[in-house]
């Protein structure tokens, strides 16, 4: 009896294993399966350094891109791979690669990942630079390069050039003998020359002055934003999270400039309405307004496309 039992009972514990063993095993090959099938099917990418875990090159970054990534294509070739927490980059460096992409390929990669912040900085990203190619950019494009850049319309503002450079003349000739950061002053005179073809027939005198000066100090905080590294960008699953509030921070931004946006749109409609608008108080703001009540576009310029466009501009 006793060899009798001794069977069976290493028979249940043999079922036993096996109970557990079996699934475990078919799971194995099945993961084994897909990944050789994944590895089989999917392009064949070019070389590149390992990395880290969940990180990749992340923690190797240097601060200088460009020598970093001259470096190793001094190991990898003129093409390699380089992931970035669970991003993906494809780095080209010779003239000949550069060429097939921007220019013999520019349409295939024309679309790129919207960073966390410029998304909200961009009204979700409805401005020329990341809207995805289509309709919608092409129409943005039109706007920005065919109309309202045109030799005609840019024509149009040549008064307002002009009094800005005539102020900054008449600025430095009051500083005559004093120091002056000429490099500073040329800064704020292109500035104030773009916000003023903006705005410039909208808004004047100590109102346009104070409004261009908040202007300039929102403006300076959004670009300190959209230049520091962003994790929530390479590890999209930690983006609700916003562990460097740069998100909340850019949010709030927008809010300021929403404000500003919506107080030079309600006068510009009001000057227009009262009929003030003559030629020495045009501006893109008036130029852009009209496109957007022309009911034959395809698709139609929005108050958010508007928006970006003086955000960007």
């Amino acid at each position: 009896m006793a060899p009798i039992s001794s069977f069976l009972l290493n028979l249940i514990t043999y079922s036993n294993v096996l109970t557990y063993l079996l699934p475990a095993l078919a799971a194995f090959f099945a993961i084994f399966w897909l990944y050789t099938k994944s590895k089989t099917n999917s392009p064949q990418l070019p070389p590149g350094p390992v990395g880290l875990p969940l990180l990749g090159s992340l923690p190797f970054l240097d601060p200088e891109l460009h020598s970093y990534f001259a470096t190793l294509a001094q190991t990898y070739g003129p093409i390699y791979k380089l992931r970035l927490g669970s991003k993906l980059g494809i780095v080209i460096s010779s003239p000949s690669l550069a060429s097939e992409v921007l220019k013999a390929n520019d349409i295939t990669f024309a679309n790129r990942d919207v960073p966390d912040v410029a998304r909200s900085a961009a009204y979700g990203g409805k401005d020329i630079v990341w809207t995805p190619y289509g309709p919608e950019w092409r129409m943005l494009r039109k706007v920005c390069v065919i109309k309202m850049l045109s030799n005609t319309t840019l024509d149009s503002f040549y008064s307002l050039r002009r009094r800005e450079l005539r102020e900054t003349v008449g600025f430095l000739y009051s500083r005559a003998g004093s120091p002056v950061n000429f490099g500073e002053q040329m800064f704020l005179t292109i500035l104030n020359v773009i916000t003023s073809m903006m705005w410039g027939g909208t808004i004047k005198g100590e109102q346009r002055t104070s409004l261009c000066a908040e202007f300039r100090q929102k403006v300076s905080e959004m670009t300190e934003l959209l230049g520091k590294p962003n994790l929530s960008d390479f590890l999209p699953g930690l983006a609700q999270l916003d562990l460097q509030g740069l998100q909340k921070k850019m949010e709030i931004l927008v809010k300021n400039f929403d404000r500003i946006f919506d107080s030079m749109i309600d006068r510009r409609i009001k000057i227009d309405k009262e009929g003030e608008g003559g030629e020495e108080n045009k501006d893109f703001l008036q130029f852009l307004l009209k496109l957007k009540d022309e009911e034959d576009a395809k698709p139609p310029l929005t108050m958010l496309h508007l928006k970006a466009l003086l955000m960007v501009c």
